[in-house]
């Protein structure tokens, strides 16, 4: 049955088209540039199995990127950051916290950037025929002949190119595949896709991405060599390289249960896993501190059962914030709590939750609550059901720099939400105790 088709809305007000098949843990599957059109797809029998075979073991999210098939055509810009928001906006809706990736042929650089800005996010990354700089693709003569030829004669263009990507074997397939390439998009946008992705080089993000990371190439494929695979995967750490057979570029055709195998067994670990639920304790993860200001005081001024009364409330309050989040209770400290989260996103909109919430309590109470919050990112030891390290410490001490009611974030946690309509407020460097250099701070604004 052919999938129901949902949108999404960027940040930027684009309308993306998707729809998701089967179920199990996230794999979402970048488009296919220049050939996609998510409805279309399904009546080329190639590649509605392929995805139908992706969709056996996990829940295959697909979408259409701006300007191309069923998502909103009137668009200008392709930058590598609009079609992140593409992406972002897909896998927000579905409210997807932790997902596998698939990035093939001129997207895979737009998965890469994605992974090494949203690491909390990204499980598990898979790369298929691609590379980091376009440089590395677009210097092939083919190519340049195929330009010149989309501004001369766009039905021959189109038949060329479904020639040379599914491979020149092929005869009424690579000719439904051109006649998709032309109901995709239009002449006019696609130019201004290849001038954008031309531009594309995410070589210095490469060293930054920590999702585990498989890199498919197949050996013959004359459009760029093998070696640009080869540096892809020897400069994104751990990552492996597995070469295949063939010269056809789209893993629909040739040999294509060989590479969903491939696919199958390197996202086997991660799906032994319920899709939602929490990294490592001791991976990558956002650490958040809570501290009621003044608790000290407050007990001197109240007495213990009623300042245990306030306590109780930052507790309750605390808690309910952290089970509607997706944070995880790593241990309470009297008047504080040590929470972590896989999320970035899931982090501040708890701290946000959390502030709101105690000024709504706040309001009718006989003794307020004024509670600081601080948030870093990093990746600590876990030990006994505790974190320790760096991280931690860190997130402690930016914790207590704030005001009762403040949320204070390190940098490194502004740049994991870069994008996502947080608002900060820029506090300047601070020295904090045992951290020999300063630290830049950043406010989280949550006041409605």
């Amino acid at each position: 049955m052919e999938p129901r088709i949902h949108y999404a809305q960027t940040a930027d007000g684009v309308s993306i088209a998707f729809y998701t098949l089967g179920d199990g843990m996230p794999l979402v599957y970048l488009p296919d540039i220049p050939l996609t059109c998510i409805q279309m797809e399904w009546q080329l029998p190639e590649i509605r199995r392929w995805n139908e075979r992706l969709a056996e073991k996990r829940m295959l999210v697909r979408y259409d990127g701006r300007g191309w098939g069923l998502s909103e055509r009137d668009v200008t810009d392709y930058s590598l950051d609009v079609l992140m928001l593409d992406l972002e906006a897909v896998v927000d809706r579905l409210s997807l916290e932790r997902f596998a990736l698939l990035g093939g042929l001129q997207m895979g650089p737009v998965a890469i950037a994605y992974a090494a800005r949203n690491p909390e996010r990204v499980s598990h990354l898979v790369l298929w025929c691609s590379w980091a700089r376009a440089l590395d693709f677009y210097i092939s003569p083919r190519l340049r002949a195929l330009r010149e030829l989309l501004e001369k004669d766009w039905e021959l263009y189109t038949e060329t190119m479904a020639h040379v990507f599914g491979g020149f074997s092929q005869g009424e397939p690579a000719h439904q595949a051109a006649e998709l390439y032309r109901e995709s998009v239009t002449r006019q946008a696609l130019r201004a896709t290849v001038a954008a992705f031309r531009e594309f080089d995410v070589t210095d993000l490469l060293p930054r991405v920590r999702a585990p990371t498989l890199v498919l190439h197949r050996r013959q494929v004359r459009l760029f060599d093998v070696d640009v695979a080869s540096h892809l995967a020897s400069h994104i750490p751990d990552a492996r390289l597995l070469l295949q057979q063939g010269d056809i570029l789209y893993p629909w055709t040739g040999d294509m249960e060989a590479v969903a195998s491939v696919i199958d067994e390197f996202l086997g670990e991660a799906e032994q896993t319920p899709a939602g639920a929490e990294a490592p304790a001791g991976g990558f993860c956002i650490i958040l501190f809570t501290d009621v200001e003044g608790s000290t005081a407050l007990t001197e001024r109240v007495g213990d059962a009623k300042a245990r009364e306030v306590l109780r409330a930052h507790e309750r309050i605390v808690r309910e914030a952290l089970k509607a989040h997706g944070g995880s209770e790593v241990k309470t400290m009297g008047d504080g709590f040590m929470a972590s989260f896989s999320s970035a996103t899931g982090a501040l909109e708890c701290a946000i939750a959390m502030q709101r919430a105690f000024a709504a309590h706040n309001e009718a109470a006989d003794e307020p609550t004024r509670v600081r919050v601080g948030l870093n990112a990093g990746e600590p030891i876990a030990e006994e059901e505790d974190l320790f390290g760096t991280a931690v410490n860190l997130a402690a001490r930016i914790a207590a720099q704030a005001e009762g009611g403040e949320i204070l974030a390190s940098d490194v946690v502004r740049q994991l939400v870069a994008g996502k309509r947080f608002l900060f407020a820029d506090r300047g460097e601070v020295a904090l105790r045992g951290f020999g250099d300063p630290v830049r701070l950043y406010e989280v604004r949550w006041e409605v």
